[in-house]
């Protein structure tokens, strides 16, 4: 059900993506730290495969660092060294989530996130040779608390 409504929401917000991919409305400096729930897999050996954590070995993200500024700032730290290292391509920041995406130069990679402020839930999509039939994606679900004190 949730990967349902990941889908829904992801739908729902890139068309607001594609027409502004710089919406921050909120300030705000989270430092995070994420526990990693489960993963849906889709590869040559699974076809959107739940895995929960006893079940496959994944990292917690120990300092998950998001930083937004209005009208148009968000850096995302600690995700992933693609992350780290790439520009942001949509980036959308306001009260109620904060939702990112990139591509590599050839735009046959790319990875997203959402994250849910009021629930602390994080999704984190991993999707490769994006220009080939058989796409290959790793949809991880984490569980993160905010280990600021002033936020």
């Amino acid at each position: 059900m949730k990967f349902f409504l990941f889908l829904t929401s992801l739908y729902l917000y890139f068309g607001v993506a594609f027409a502004q991919n710089k919406n921050i409305t909120l300030d705000s400096d989270l430092n995070l730290t994420c526990k990693f729930e489960k993963v849906i897999l889709k590869n040559s050996e699974y076809n959107f495969v739940s895995l929960t954590k006893d079940q496959i070995k994944r990292n917690d993200i120990d300092k998950l660092i998001i930083k937004s500024k209005s009208p148009n700032i968000l850096k995302v730290e600690n995700l992933s060294e693609f992350i780290n290292k790439i520009d942001l391509e949509v980036k959308i920041a306001n009260k109620d989530i904060v939702l990112i995406q990139a591509f590599d130069k050839d735009r046959n990679y790319s990875e997203s996130a959402v994250f849910t402020r009021k629930t602390g839930e994080l999704i984190h999509e991993i999707t490769k040779n994006i220009k080939q039939e058989e796409k290959e994606k790793d949809i991880s679900f984490y569980s993160c608390k905010n280990i600021n004190k002033d936020t």
